[in-house]
């Protein structure tokens, strides 16, 4: 079983006067099973990009550890694909080409990689534009190519960043209903970031809560909606209004009662 767990998890950064140190996340306990979609809210500067990066192996905590599957995540690995807020996606390489980044990596053959590219490409409904580049992809079709990309290497965990920040109301929301098709579909353990209560209640079955800096995990929310698919517009059920409200409730809290932490050095 590839379970997610993070055992007593901080990471603290020199302090930008150089007397002392900051410490954005402090103390993170969380266990993620495979195959379930969380998501990890929190304010602005709660550590919650950084607790992604220490997931992906990008950085390394400074206290704790991190398990994936239960071995110890010590860096990057093809077992975890990241789609950041910004697209990053290669501006000269066409959308199936993008995708065959992370499939380059693995040492796929050329023909299997144009295969899965373009299974990776409907997966999302771009088949028709793989051959377009970036520039002619408006946001929310760039953001699919990302997530495509990230899929096609086949990840254990996908990990999400904010991932639809930079997007219109209208498409947040479509990529939002998306994303939860692919997740039904593919069975990958997802993680996602994100300082929007509704977005966390509406994809979440479980929303871990972040206090501000240092970042803890404050609680953990179940979210029980039974068969979504029923129901007609989620977003306006009174049970969404309570989840949301104990959200925002532990969010509200948090905020008041805690300040970035300042650890004197010597």
């Amino acid at each position: 079983m590839a379970d997610i767990v993070f055992e007593d998890v901080s990471r603290v950064f020199p302090a930008r006067d150089g007397k002392g140190e900051v410490a954005a996340l402090r103390g993170v306990d969380l266990r993620i099973p495979e195959g379930e979609l969380v998501v990890i809210v929190g304010p602005s500067g709660s550590g919650k990009s950084t607790l992604l990066d220490l997931l992906a192996g990008l950085d390394a905590p400074t206290g704790g550890r991190i398990l994936l599957g239960g071995e110890p995540v010590t860096g990057p690995g093809l077992d975890r694909g990241v789609v950041f807020q910004q697209y990053a996606l290669l501006p000269w390489r066409t959308a199936r080409s993008n995708v065959e980044l992370g499939l380059e990596a693995k040492g796929v053959d050329r023909r299997q990689r144009r295969e899965r590219a373009l299974e990776h490409l409907d997966l999302v409904g771009l088949s028709a534009f793989a051959d377009h580049y970036p520039h002619e992809l408006s946001g929310g079709m760039r953001q699919r190519v990302a997530i495509a990309r990230s899929l096609a290497f086949d990840p254990e965990v996908l990990l999400m960043d904010e991932p639809f920040a930079a997007l219109d109301a209208q498409t947040r929301e479509r990529l939002q209903e998306e994303l939860l098709g692919l997740w039904e579909r593919t069975g990958k353990t997802i993680v996602f970031i994100t300082h929007d209560i509704d977005e966390a209640v509406y994809l979440g079955r479980r929303v871990a809560v972040l206090t501000a800096r240092p970042g803890r995990v404050t609680d953990v929310v179940e979210i029980a909606f039974g068969d979504r698919a029923a129901r007609e517009d989620l977003r306006s059920d009174p049970e969404f209004a309570r989840y949301r409200h104990r959200v925002w409730s532990l969010l509200h809290t948090r905020e008041s009662d805690v300040d970035q932490e300042v650890v004197p050095v010597g």
